[in-house]
């Protein structure tokens, strides 16, 4: 599989040819879904809590006695179905949403991505980048790539429009699209399924060395 490589300016500057294993991979979605699912729920915070009948304040004393008063025995305030009672099987912040994901099936998944991106025409190949670490220059950089055929809408502001891709860390990058909310700037060895999916276009900065990459990932 052969595809074409752009400089930063948007113009044709070579081709590049794909190794199957990882841009030609068979789309497999219940794996994607499984892969996804997991790693979002292993990002999860789990910050929601609600108190129980054991935590809420007050309800030392029976509110009456147990016959005689016409009304419903109560033993205490905290009860559930009182307002300002413990809450039943509310969320609780001591909860465990960790899933176990291994290495094999993240990564099988990341190429099953990749390809299915591939053949959608939603990666592009640059042959570098040379950039400031300013605002100013990222959205230059968009703005130019917006004239390739089938990204017209990578300098959109809105939406999750690119994952810029570094083989290596690159600081200026990164700080040149920082505050392009749209845009988000990772190295390769960081770059995960969530990722991929999270984004509509991936760009890859320095192809030879990118694809090299992803390929040792597949050993």
């Amino acid at each position: 599989m052969e595809t074409q490589v752009y400089d930063q300016k948007g113009k044709a500057a070579g081709n590049i040819k794909l190794p199957d294993e990882v841009f030609g991979v068979r789309w497999n979605s219940d794996l994607v879904h499984q892969v996804v699912v997991s790693m979002q729920s292993n990002r999860r915070a789990g910050t929601a809590h609600t108190k129980d009948r054991s935590e809420v304040s007050g309800g030392g004393k029976k509110p009456w006695r147990q016959k005689g008063t016409g009304r419903a025995r109560h033993g205490s305030i905290r009860s559930p179905i009182w307002v300002g009672g413990g809450v039943t099987f509310g969320p609780r912040k001591d909860k465990d949403y960790d899933k176990k994901i291994n290495k094999k099936m993240k990564t099988k998944a990341l190429f099953a991505l990749l390809s299915k991106k591939a053949k959608d025409g939603e990666i592009l190949f640059v042959k570098d980048l040379a950039t400031e670490a300013k605002t100013k220059t990222g959205v230059e950089f968009l703005k130019a790539l917006s004239a390739v055929k089938g990204f017209e809408k990578i300098a959109y502001k809105t939406g999750r429009r690119a994952l810029i891709v570094t083989p290596e860390k690159n600081t200026d990058i990164e700080r040149a699209f920082r505050n392009v909310k749209s845009v988000e700037a990772s190295e390769l060895r960081n770059m995960n399924p969530l990722e991929v999916i999270t984004y509509k276009y991936i760009v890859f900065v320095k192809p030879e060395d990118s694809v090299k990459g992803l390929v040792a990932r597949a050993k």
